[in-house]
């Protein structure tokens, strides 16, 4: 563990909060008129907030309590020799990370110490999709869920023995290997409200898994279509986006999946630099200012500028099409939208560079480009009638954010400086209603790049995975 570093509060060079449409002081505490509600907790996870990377079962990617921001800030940092992009936490309040090893690219389950973010457990799961270690989720009984490179549905529990020494171990271990072929993998896997356990491939299935009955069902979407992000659910639809449309299926219906409606997007020429698939970056999110899921949202490819797409959960109907960031030469996103009430949040990733990238992610249009950033807020009409710009900054997010539905303020790591690529990180808390930075502190540099992945916050600490471990950043 390195030690920790204090540093004050300022705001970030003003470069990026300048930019802002609009500025305001310290942020008001937040409502659930203007950020939530969130969608109904999901009885088959854990609590909404640490039950996935997107914190939920419809990825809103909120917290319903405050982040440390408002204090001067002390940063550890935890040197796993993992990249860690998935933080969960649960019930018992134990904070899991999903990481993979520097050394030959193989995922691991870690159990940290929530004091340091040093690993205190570590259990070995077999190497298939890169992206099957980020989207699994921790059911309600605490147990992280996921599918492993041999195809198993595996659940695996923590628990304190003999000397107060920690395990993990896999408490329960299904083959999939029936309803996923032997050369694909899955992408995500997430469990209905019903406790039936969803699934997406790589390759272009839909599955569902019984495990009331021990059945599996797939449905094949259209042939050449494939998945490279997460799937969403909440009681009024299941939701995936392949690298041609965003689908919503039935999640009540028994046995095969029931297709409810399909919205084809422009997937553009190619992959953009800044991307790790050609299509949308985007899991789709579910949102709304009545029941938290009215509307679905995500992100297109187009070109030179990615569009946000928000359309009504219950027919597929768009609300509203928009394009992003038009001030700079061209925008994209590898990041999910960030969604509460009737706002919707989104970074823009063109250009940022990844240490690697999928075997399959293919050349990207052009080859390189910098990382212009920007983070942006867009919101529904009140009416649903269409989406207005609330305000727009120059800010370079360098994780994919997290919005606090208490305090108001969109947590993130961000890249600035003058270096381009060689920038250092920052962590940063960003007023949601202004764009305008309130807080930050210095993380680091290459060592510490969070890889445009989600934070989590556990009791006013928050935890972001970087390419070597896990920050912790705590009031002082």
């Amino acid at each position: 563990m390195i030690p920790s570093r204090r540093l004050s509060r300022a705001a970030l060079p003003l470069a990026a909060t300048l930019l802002a449409t609009s500025f305001a002081g310290a942020p008001a505490a937040a409502t659930d008129t203007e950020f939530g509600p969130p969608a109904p907790q999901n009885p088959a996870t854990a609590p909404a907030g640490g039950a996935s990377t997107h914190g939920d079962s419809a990825s809103a990617k909120t917290f319903a309590q405050p982040g440390p921001a408002g204090a001067p800030l002390t940063v550890t940092r935890a040197t796993l020799l993992a990249a860690c992009p998935t933080l969960l936490h649960g019930g018992d309040g134990q904070l899991l990370g999903l990481c993979t090893d520097i050394i030959g690219q193989a995922p691991a389950l870690h159990l940290l110490d929530r004091a340091s973010g040093n690993s205190l457990a570590r259990l070995s799961i077999a190497k298939g999709n890169l992206l099957g270690g980020v989207y699994a989720y921790l059911d309600d009984a605490d147990r992280v869920v996921i599918v492993d490179g041999n195809r198993d549905l595996l659940r695996t529990a923590h628990s304190r023995g003999l000397f107060g020494i920690w395990t993990l171990r896999v408490v329960e271990q299904t083959s999939l290997a029936t309803a996923v072929a032997a050369d694909d993998s899955v992408v995500g896997v997430l469990a209905g409200y019903d406790r039936r356990v969803w699934f997406a491939t790589a390759a272009g299935t839909l599955g569902v898994y019984d495990p009331a009955t021990g059945a599996a069902h797939t449905y094949r979407l259209p042939a050449g279509e494939r998945v490279a992000n997460s799937l969403s659910i909440v009681p009024g639809g299941v939701a995936v986006t392949s690298d041609h449309a965003l689908y919503l299926f039935d999640a009540a219906a028994p046995g095969t999946p029931v297709l409810r409606w399909r919205h084809a997007y422009d997937r553009g020429p190619a992959r953009k630099p800044g991307q790790l698939s050609w299509g949308s970056g985007a899991t789709p999110v579910f949102f709304g200012p009545t029941t938290g899921s009215e509307y679905v949202t995500i992100t297109d490819n187009a070109v030179p500028h990615l569009n946000l797409l928000v359309l009504r959960t219950a027919d597929g109907g768009l609300v509203c099409s928009r394009p992003l960031f038009t001030g700079q030469a061209a925008s994209g996103t590898e990041n999910a939208p960030v969604a509460a009430g009737r706002s919707v949040f989104l970074t823009n990733t063109y250009g940022y560079d990844y240490p690697a990238l999928p075997s399959d992610a293919g050349p990207s249009v052009p080859e390189n480009a910098p990382f212009t950033g920007g983070l942006t807020r867009v919101d529904v009409r009140a009416d649903g009638g269409g989406c207005d710009p609330v305000w727009e900054t120059a800010t370079r997010s360098a994780a994919l954010p997290r919005l606090s539905t208490v305090d108001g303020r969109l947590y993130t790591a961000v890249q600035d400086g003058l270096l381009g690529e060689a920038d250092p990180f920052f962590f940063a808390a960003v007023d949601a209603r202004t764009g305008a930075v309130t807080d930050q502190a210095l993380l680091g540099s290459v060592l510490v790049n969070p890889l445009q992945t989600a934070g989590t916050a556990v009791d006013r600490v928050y935890y972001q995975g970087t390419v070597t471990g896990v920050l912790r950043i705590s009031r002082s």
